[in-house]
């Protein structure tokens, strides 16, 4: 009676045990979800942490609890931790796929691929359909500098459906790394996929998307035949023109040749076709991402010219919206539409009341435009532009858009974990500010992901500033601000303090003026 009794317990406290790590599973779930704020996650692996503790007190040798705590640690910085316990699991349970996986990214975390790629493989040996693994080894491969192979592995894995925040950013950073020397069916679709999926820097595929269109209209063939039907329908094209520069002379060329084919066509039938619209819009963000520094001939220019001509009878004899689309389209391919003489008249609609597909080039060559010459109003630096002609005054550049993906977290975490600095003497917002080359794209990933900061980025391109202002407000981060160096001086000299400054690079020789060091 007394032996039976004790049996039971027992299964009453495993019970208790799978309950706690399931509960403990889900939290450590919710820890890592970036649709929740950087407290809500660390209450999250708090939690966790206390489903395992109460655990492990029933059940010391429960290999998924000290696995999945070894997990908690390893978040929290405490990787010789981790590691031990990663191996306890093992002692107590071998051939763990995840316990293998783990450690391939502890090692990883580490900074030592090769033998992360060594765990990977021993995981794939308990388990050759695991997922988590063969990524793993993609991973490996691609920080030891075997992009080839790694590219390879993230096809495969995107392939078998695991399409992965981490397998597309992997991809795309081995894309950078690859030589195309032929036209490829395979890597076109591969780039297709790179540049439909959101959240990636679709700007770091220019090259190796204009290396497959190279070869794919066999631009280096000077009796290269062009087809505007074919272009028309080429999703690759289209959506590298949207969404990349691609530095390539004879990319650019096509481009300027599709460009002419589309006004010559529109000039001999006063129509622009359905069939064309897509390519058209496309080219048209394209040239606003170069600043209309693609090179057009005396004839196209006229007619352009004639174009605009007809826009502004348009407006002044009331033309209804809808019959200004087409025009629009094919000025915006030559010229910001912010510096046209109807530029007024556009203004009597807000973005939203435009169709879809002409949103983003309305946005681009006129709306944004608007919106970043008020905010450079607000500065001393404007009337330096006052005597520029318009189409000279300067544009945002490099031009940005996608900012690195990165997990929020804290400053104050990091230089305790990673400087071993003490933080209890620190305000709870820290100051950055951050100077120099790419500071506004940097600015800006800094106030995205660090969740006790307050950002200044200073610059002294005027355009810079607007631009990456209006889209911190865009997207709602009220901890940043964009100044030029004459404010960011004044901010300093009122006695003001930053705890944080980081230099790109220093400002240009033009300012002599300008004392960093003081």
């Amino acid at each position: 009676m007394q032996a039976k009794h004790q049996v039971q317990v027992s299964q009453s406290q495993q019970a208790q045990v799978a309950r706690l790590l399931l509960q403990a599973n889900l939290a450590y779930g919710e820890s890592n979800s970036n649709g929740l704020s950087h407290i809500r996650r660390l209450k999250a692996r708090q939690e966790c942490r206390g489903y395992l503790n109460e655990a492990l007190a029933l059940e010391p040798q429960n290999a998924g609890g000290l696995g999945l705590l070894g997990r908690v640690e390893m978040d929290d910085g405490q990787l010789e931790k981790a590691h031990t316990l990663f191996n306890a699991s093992l002692d107590h349970q071998p051939g763990q796929v995840q316990q293998y996986c783990n450690l391939g990214y502890w090692a990883l975390k580490t900074e030592r691929p090769a033998l992360a790629e060594q765990y990977f493989l021993q995981a794939l040996e308990c388990d050759r359909q695991s997922a988590a693994a063969f990524c793993g080894v993609a991973h490996s491969k691609r920080l030891q500098g075997q992009f080839d192979v790694a590219y390879l592995h993230y096809r495969k894995l995107l392939e078998t459906g695991a399409e992965w925040d981490s397998v597309y950013s992997g991809m795309l950073t081995c894309a950078q790394h690859l030589e195309v020397n032929k036209a490829d069916s395979a890597l076109a679709q591969d780039a297709i996929a790179l540049l439909q999926r959101d959240g990636l820097p679709h700007q770091e595929l220019g090259r190796f998307v204009s290396a497959i269109i190279n070869h794919q209209y066999g631009l280096d063939n000077p009796d290269a035949q062009i087809s505007l039907e074919a272009a028309s329908e080429d999703e690759l094209l289209i959506l590298a023109l949207q969404k990349t520069l691609m530095p390539n002379p004879a990319v650019e060329e096509l481009v300027t040749l599709l460009r002419r084919a589309i006004i010559a066509e529109v000039a001999q039938t006063v129509e622009l076709r359905d069939e064309l619209q897509r390519l058209t819009l496309a080219l048209a963000q394209y040239a606003d991402r170069t600043g209309y520094a693609l090179a057009a001939e005396d004839d196209e220019e006229r007619l352009a010219s004639a174009i605009n001509d007809s826009i502004q009878a348009q407006f002044a004899l009331g033309e209804e919206q809808d019959g200004l689309i087409g025009s629009l389209m094919i000025s915006a391919m030559y010229g910001a539409l912010f510096h046209q003489p109807f530029a007024v008249q556009l203004g009597q609609w807000n973005l939203v009341d435009w169709p879809l597909a002409l949103q983003p080039v309305l946005a681009a060559s006129y709306y944004d435009r608007a919106e970043e010459e008020a905010i450079k109003q607000n500065f001393d630096e404007k009337a330096e532009e006052l005597c520029l002609d318009k189409t000279d005054v300067p544009q945002a550049w490099p031009a940005w858009s996608q900012l690195a993906c990165r997990t929020e977290s804290s400053l104050k975490t990091l230089m305790a974990t990673e400087l071993g600095r003490r933080i209890d003497n620190l305000p709870a917002t820290l100051r950055l500010m951050v100077c120099g080359a790419q500071s506004g794209q940097r600015a800006m990933e800094l106030a995205s992901y660090l969740d006790d900061v307050e950002v200044i980025a200073v610059d002294e391109s005027l355009a810079n500033i607007a631009k990456a202002t209006r889209m911190a407000n865009d997207m709602g981060r009220d901890n940043i601000v964009f100044w030029p160096w004459s404010v960011a001086q004044r901010f300093v000299a009122d006695g003001h303090q930053v705890h944080w400054i980081e230099v790109g690079r220093l400002p240009s020789p033009a300012m002599t003026t300008l004392s960093l060091a003081a």
